[in-house]
């Protein structure tokens, strides 16, 4: 089921899309949940420039037909990670048409033989949307990071590519 209606990919502009992205992070609790220990609170200019300078990394902005940035995604290899929506953009299915644009991206215009991905226990909503679209559990690490005292568990998924 394409839901390319929702939203279309389009490079990451750090100049345009950074200050957007540090208004949807506001606070730790939710850069670890985007990001795990990738970056430190508080997000800056700084950071997300030196994200952005990877070379071996593809960085998407998600845009609504309406051209709002909606949401971000990025492959780094053959990991996806760093899926957020917007806060007055969720709820809406945006996150399914995010991770599957994302997929059709890796698996056509990168050919990755798979995708893998990782993202914590307790983020229901993601783990549901991964599993739609076939996503398996390779592996949970307990307690991996801990955040206001409370150990975080996190859920390694893959997704193989489909036979050509």
């Amino acid at each position: 089921m394409t839901l390319s209606h929702l939203i279309s990919l389009l490079p990451y502009r750090p100049a345009e899309d950074a200050p957007l992205l540090r208004t949807w992070v506001t606070t730790r609790t939710e850069l670890i949940t985007w990001a795990g220990p990738a970056f430190s609170w508080p997000l800056d200019d700084a950071q997300l420039a030196a994200y952005a300078a990877d070379p071996g990394r593809h960085i998407w902005t998600a845009v609504s037909p309406g051209n709002h940035r909606v949401g971000h995604v990025s492959v780094s290899g053959t990991r996806l990670g760093r899926v957020l929506i917007a806060p007055e953009a969720r709820d809406q299915g945006l996150g399914r048409a995010l991770v599957s644009q994302a997929v059709e991206l890796c698996f056509g215009e990168l050919a990755l033989p798979e995708i893998t991905l990782g993202v914590w226990a307790h983020n229901t909503a993601a783990l549901r949307i991964y599993e739609k679209l076939g996503f398996r559990t390779e592996e949970i690490l307990e307690g991996v990071e801990e955040v206001d005292g409370v150990p975080w568990t996190a859920v390694q998924m893959r997704l193989t590519a489909p036979d050509r």
